[in-house]
């Protein structure tokens, strides 16, 4: 793809999510405005971040997240609530305002970065979470995201990708960018592909299926959900 192909592209990718951020919080799993979808996802969180120091199991470690992709920051605010340190980043400017609005309601600190998700305005800095939710299939390379994000954790840190094969792949019927049939993943990718993708890169990963709890969706699905968790 040619550099004027590839900067197109991304433009038509931030207008979409610019059109989509004034509604996106609408939708259960994006705002999280229903306590128990909120807890659902609070509660995956934990077991996915937060993993205290042995010895004291309470009081859990302070760590540097990067939310690559973040949307409007409702898991930058659920992180943020449990004491880390989040950075943001995402290419849609309205969804980085609603996420640094997000947090600055809640009394809460976060940088939010306006940025290509697949490869993040953050410089050399290392983190111990790269976070990433419902965002590899929008992606033009996802292989070679995959390897930025892995670059930028810390030795023994956690890459934590929400994905799926989605029955729909726009918001608010709103159709989504020019050549999105020719993305390798237009749609979603199923866990078994994306293990594939990721396993070469990291010491160790696992696949949580998330399709049956129906909490985290606000309601019942029927299409192949899952969050894969990897240490390097």
């Amino acid at each position: 793809m040619s550099d004027h192909t590839s900067r197109h592209r991304r433009a038509a990718i931030a207008e979409y999510w610019d059109a989509a951020a004034a509604g996106f919080d609408e939708e259960p799993d994006h705002g999280l405005r229903a306590g128990h979808t909120r807890s659902a996802w609070a509660r995956l969180l934990r077991t996915w971040v937060a993993s205290g120091p042995p010895d004291v199991p309470d009081v859990p470690d302070v760590l540097d997240v990067l939310d690559v992709g973040c949307g409007t920051g409702s898991l930058s605010l659920l992180l943020a609530e449990a004491g880390h340190r989040v950075t943001g980043v995402d290419l849609a400017p309205r969804m980085v305002e609603q996420a640094r609005r997000k947090l600055s309601d809640a009394g809460l600190s976060g940088r939010f970065l306006v940025g290509d998700a697949a490869a993040p305005p953050t410089g050399g800095e290392a983190f111990d979470v790269v976070l990433s939710r419902h965002l590899v299939w929008t992606l033009p390379d996802p292989g070679a995201a995959l390897r930025e994000w892995v670059h930028r954790l810390r030795p023994g840190g956690r890459l934590v990708l929400v994905e799926g094969r989605w029955r729909e792949s726009g918001q608010s019927g709103v159709p989504y960018v020019a050549g999105a049939e020719l993305l390798p993943w237009n749609g979603g990718v199923a866990a078994d592909e994306l293990a594939s993708a990721v396993r070469p890169l990291v010491a160790d990963l696992r696949i949580e299926p998330l399709s049956a709890y129906a909490d985290l969706w606000g309601g019942p699905v029927d299409d192949e959900r899952y969050a894969l968790i990897a240490r390097l």
